[in-house]
């Protein structure tokens, strides 16, 4: 099984729009935001990350089948849903949580309750995804370990070499 063309798109695209937004970020100062061009910046990439977040949901799961070989057991299965969906639930938050500081930055609160447990929210998102993510490249690296063929139909580089090929034997 391999993903579409738009599917890689999708992921690898995410993978590059977070890696954007790491290391673009504000430097946990958010009166950086004081900066309007900045601010607006930041509102702008967080908008964009979210709506193509959720057209990635809807196309994966209108339109692609998991990799997973059929052997794969139930554990495993519901495990990768649940990182996989917790991903997603986690850098959705990322963007939403941006957007609620960006908000009420613009509206002039500058510090108080609402801000600061908006940084507080966003803050455990950006972490929760970080670890989400060391699980995904885990597992991924243990299929391409299995060679069953999970890490191929994603990933561009590093390819498998068929399990099912014919092996070869020297004449001795």
């Amino acid at each position: 099984m391999s993903y579409s063309l738009l599917a890689k798109l999708f992921h690898w695209g995410t993978v590059a729009l977070l890696a954007y937004g790491i290391f673009n970020q504000i430097d946990g100062d958010v009166l950086q935001l004081e900066d309007t061009s900045l601010l607006y910046s930041e509102i702008l990439f967080a908008s964009v990350f979210l709506a193509l977040l959720m057209c990635r949901f809807i196309y994966m799961n209108k339109t692609q089948d998991t990799a997973l070989p059929q052997e794969t057991s139930q554990f495993q299965r519901r495990a990768a849903r649940f990182v996989h969906l917790a991903l997603y639930a986690s850098l959705a938050a990322i963007a939403i949580t941006g957007l609620a500081i960006g908000a009420l930055f613009y509206l002039g609160s500058r510090d108080g309750l609402l801000i600061n447990s908006a940084i507080e929210l966003h803050e455990v998102a950006v972490s929760a995804s970080y670890w989400l993510i060391a699980i995904h490249v885990i597992a991924a690296l243990y299929h391409r370990l299995l060679n069953d063929g999970v890490w191929t139909a994603m990933t561009p580089f590093w390819k498998e070499h068929s399990r099912h090929k014919k092996s070869r034997h020297w004449a001795t």
